[in-house]
């Protein structure tokens, strides 16, 4: 859903089969892969509750089958994000934000790199990496706030996990993030508050799925970057006309 269908149909318009996990949504991706197959590529619905730990341990090898070979890009896509803040976080809002968010995608890694293929060589008889993983992280790992609490604890973990992974599988495997702004409007956003939100940005706007659909090609073409964090989000990361800088002559 969402930005997940907009990635999963701009890959297969690049020609890359697709594997598309689900949870609640599997009309909807039943959909999207009907729509991705109309591009001539292969595509597979695969449901799983990703806090269950049993479902995520089979979704790598049920994608490879499905597809017919191992996979050579991970999106780290499905997130839950909920407000909760220091006062009212609860034991079951951290399992759900760190679960979805951290806890899945480190062990989705840790079985996409065990079935990945080796690093090829370029023309210069250099290393390049055939597999990929892109984490969709959030822009406020960079501007922290207080609400979102266990959700954006969750998202730095995922910032972290993905300069560690790179660290840790290259040179087989390059692992990056994306940083979406005020890309889509909330289920609990009002339209009036989504407008404000992206006309407060550096740029004075927000971005769109097909920006954040760039920046995933970008990622899976520029094959010296590893490591890294996109920010799509209009410089809504470095804001910075905050009340104490009004005090600054």
């Amino acid at each position: 859903r969402r930005l997940g269908r907009a990635m999963a149909l701009d890959l297969a318009r690049q020609g890359w089969d697709v594997a598309i996990h689900c949870n609640a949504s599997e009309a909807e991706a039943v959909r999207v892969a009907a729509e991705a197959r109309a591009h001539g590529v292969r595509a597979a619905v695969l449901q799983a509750d990703l806090l269950d730990d049993g479902a995520v341990a089979g979704l790598v090898p049920a994608a490879a089958e499905a597809l017919g070979r191992p996979l050579t890009l991970l999106v780290n896509n499905a997130s839950i994000f909920e407000p909760d803040s220091l006062a009212t976080a609860t034991a079951e809002s951290w399992h759900r934000h760190m679960g979805s968010n951290l806890k899945a995608p480190f062990f989705l890694t840790q079985a996409f790199a065990a079935q990945a293929p080796g690093a090829g060589r370029d023309a210069a008889g250099e290393p390049v990496a055939r597999a990929a993983v892109v984490n969709m992280i959030d822009m406020r790992v960079l501007k922290p706030t207080p609400d979102f609490a266990t959700y954006t604890l969750a998202k730095m973990g995922l910032w972290a996990l993905t300069r560690m992974a790179a660290q840790a599988l290259a040179p087989h495997v390059r692992v990056n993030g994306i940083g979406p702004g005020p890309t889509m409007q909330g289920a609990r956003q009002r339209p009036e508050h989504f407008a404000a939100q992206r006309a407060a940005t550096l740029l004075g706007r927000g971005t769109g799925p097909e920006e954040i659909c760039l920046a995933l090609r970008f990622i899976l073409q520029a094959d010296g970057l590893t490591g890294q964090l996109l920010c799509i989000d209009g410089g809504q990361h470095l804001l910075w006309q905050t009340p104490d800088t009004a005090l600054v002559e």
